[in-house]
């Protein structure tokens, strides 16, 4: 094959690998822009094999079908709550491949006669050649660490030793010392003791910088790593000569730069104060104590009247505006079919749903799109936090599965805890927030979410969120003669009949979601207020859940349609118009502490404006502050506020009772 023929498919190849990113950016064209990516890479793959004459080499294929194995395989057993171990993971095994490459070439084992790099330019090869190597190790152990965070094989708080700061810049001076040292000739010093030092220095230095970063941060640090894997690519592409590789690495390192930039900007965190761990303290908001008894039973805060006859399941029945919030907790509870039934259940009511997807909700980027798309979800429900954040204040109700960081209200006012200055989906701005969380613990960022105590407007639907979802279903369903029977003066308001009688509702997703693995039971809910007239919409913090769109992915795994997914953006000032709000293990993404509880972690991080709703629907496990470690004032709100405490599943569960209530 000719160089020029080669330049020329080179070309096309690398602008079918930007094409497919493009289109992955997208929830619409993401599973088509990673299908050709992975056409993509294939035919580099192929290109290779043909351009540097080794096709007879039959080892190859040995060691292609054996990697195409290792691949399928994982692809098939991974489950969608793993997905972001399994992307850590991925990313890792790209540095381990750049570093590999990076020793072959200082060896010059495998080299392409035809590649005079080595011997025209000796420093330049031997200098890429050490940076592979160095940056594929520094991205290998950090991919691995953040890989078992995930996986709980670690402790998924900040992991600070003594004088870590100390440590890791020196780590990172000899890793570049060693860099130095390998890519000159320098004599008594053999080229073997500087590809050791970089090796063993870069891992540690890798070590050091991921382990102190907290469960919070993952998402942005998943995308650093990411952008450091193609980096890695990019450098062993130039240590071999090989262009194609160089293309393809910078493209990737670029898009995950950027990507990291994004989840910078909508955490309102800078990179290297994640990196460093700076902000992580965990101080308590200036907010009412959750000590209710009745609130840990799953009742509501302060019983009132009205209180007492209102239900989630009650809420989004009369909701005729909805937007669903999900998050990672819908991703561990696996209820995104769940979700989209009960957006199903909301359309065929008359509401309009909507999702609203927060950039950083999950483990991934567009976690919850994926999760989402998994349950069929149209792609036209799914909205971006910036999208629809000011739509909560408008929303009739908000539906949280799973989720806590992303809509906690103390993230912008609770200075000193790791959200403070996040922008988080307002869903405490919506009248009626029904959560579906698995308990009321913190989310990642430790602070407390003070929707879980507001005092009206708030159903809490604690436990699997499967079961809560279905639990709204039933209570959407419940007639006002079953209602009477039990308050022959007037029907008893429960979290169900909120949902029942709502026409808007906006669902909010959290972490808790995806540990309860309710993002189907979500769905089920929102089917069954969609199937009752209500206008179902979700709200996505940008940082709910562990990854960036971990929420995304979770309701997509649900096929919640896409187009019922918001941004917190593009939602945030809808809660107060909605009718009802639903929460799924959400906290701090909806903390109102973080409006102005100052020297909290979440002080001025933007949250959803849950707790402007009338009724709010909280579905967590308990009433204990998020990863920030904020209360959240909205637990004890007076009156609006339905606390489900629980596994998520069965909270959703008893909800959708209660909507069936005759």
């Amino acid at each position: 094959m000719s160089p020029t023929i080669y330049y020329i498919l080179c070309v096309l190849l690398s602008l079918m690998v930007l094409g497919g990113i493009s289109m992955m950016s997208r929830v619409k064209t993401a599973v088509m822009g990673n299908t050709l990516s992975a056409v993509a890479m294939l035919g580099g793959i192929i290109l290779t094999l043909v351009y540097n004459e080794i096709l007879p080499a039959w080892s190859v294929y040995i060691f292609l079908i054996i990697g195409a194995g290792i691949g399928w395989t994982m692809a098939q057993r991974v489950k969608m709550i793993q997905m972001p171990q399994m992307v850590a993971l991925l990313n890792g095994v790209g540095g381990a491949a750049s570093a590999l490459v990076g020793i072959l070439s200082l060896a010059a084992i495998g080299i392409n006669p035809n590649n005079n790099t080595a011997a025209d330019y000796p420093i330049f090869s031997q200098a890429t050649g050490m940076l592979a190597l160095t940056v594929g190790m520094i991205t290998l152990v950090g991919s691995l660490i953040a890989a078992g965070k995930l996986h709980k094989l670690l402790p998924q708080r900040p992991v600070i030793w003594p004088n870590h700061s100390m440590f890791t810049s020196l780590l990172l001076i000899l890793t570049v010392g060693f860099v130095v040292l390998g890519s000159v000739s320098i004599e008594g010093f053999p080229l073997f003791w500087a590809i050791i030092g970089g090796l063993f220095f870069s891992s540690l230095f890798g070590l050091f910088f991921s382990i102190r970063v907290g469960g919070a941060d993952m998402p942005i640090t998943i995308s650093l790593l990411n952008s450091l894997s193609g980096v890695a690519g990019a450098i062993a592409g130039m240590a071999v000569g090989d262009i194609l590789l160089v293309a393809v690495g910078g493209i990737v390192g670029a898009s995950g730069l950027l990507l990291t930039q994004i989840m910078c900007r909508a955490m309102n965190r800078k990179l290297m104060s994640i990196l460093m761990a700076s902000g992580a303290k965990a101080t308590p908001a200036a907010t009412t104590p959750t000590t209710a008894s009745k609130q840990e039973k799953g009742e509501v805060a302060a019983p009132t009247p009205i209180k007492a006859e209102k239900t989630a399941g009650s809420v989004l029945r009369d909701a005729k505006r909805v937007i669903i919030v999900p998050g990672y907790g819908m991703a561990l509870a696996q209820a995104q079919h769940q979700v989209r039934q009960l957006a199903d259940k909301l359309t065929a009511n008359g509401t309009e749903v909507r999702y609203a997807i927060h950039p950083v909700a999950g483990r991934m980027p567009g976690h919850m799109n994926v999760l989402l798309c998994e349950a069929d979800v149209p792609y036209d429900q799914l909205f971006e936090m910036d999208a629809i954040n000011g739509d909560f204040a408008q929303t009739d109700a908000v539906v949280v599965i799973g989720a806590n960081d992303v809509m906690n209200p103390a993230a912008r006012n609770a200075e000193g805890t790791p959200i403070y200055g996040m922008p988080v989906l307002n869903v405490d701005d919506a009248p009626e927030v029904i959560i579906c969380n698995f308990d009321l613990k913190p989310g990642y960022a430790g602070v407390d979410n003070p929707l879980y105590t507001r005092a009206t407007g708030v159903f809490l639907k604690l436990g699997d969120a499967k079961e809560s979802l279905a639990e709204i279903m039933k209570e959407m369903d419940a007639t006002s003669d079953t209602a009477a029977t039990a308050a022959p003066a007037r029907a008893e308001k429960t979290a169900g009949s909120v949902l029942r009688d709502a026409k808007r509702v906006i669902i909010v997703p959290g972490y808790g979601m995806a540990l309860a693995q309710a993002q189907h039971q979500v769905r089920q809910l929102a089917d069954k207020l969609t199937a009752n007239g209500t206008e179902v919409r979700y709200a996505i913090h940008p940082v709910a859940g562990r990854m960036p769109g971990h929420m995304n992915v979770l309701l997509c795994e649900a096929d919640v349609p896409y187009d019922q997914l918001f941004e917190m953006d593009a939602i945030n000032g809808d809660f107060a118009q909605t009718d009802a709000v639903v929460v799924i293990g959400a906290n701090d993404v909806m903390n109102p502490a973080a409006r102005n509880a100052e020297g909290t972690p979440i002080y001025g991080m933007p949250v959803l404006n849950v707790d402007d709703a009338p009724e709010v629907i909280i579905c967590n496990f308990d009433l204990k502050p998020g990863y920030a470690g904020v209360d959240n004032p909205l637990y004890t709100r007076a009156t609006g506020v339905f606390l489900k405490l629980g596994d998520a599943k069965e909270s959703l569960a008893e909800i959708m009772k209660e909507m069936d209530i005759a």
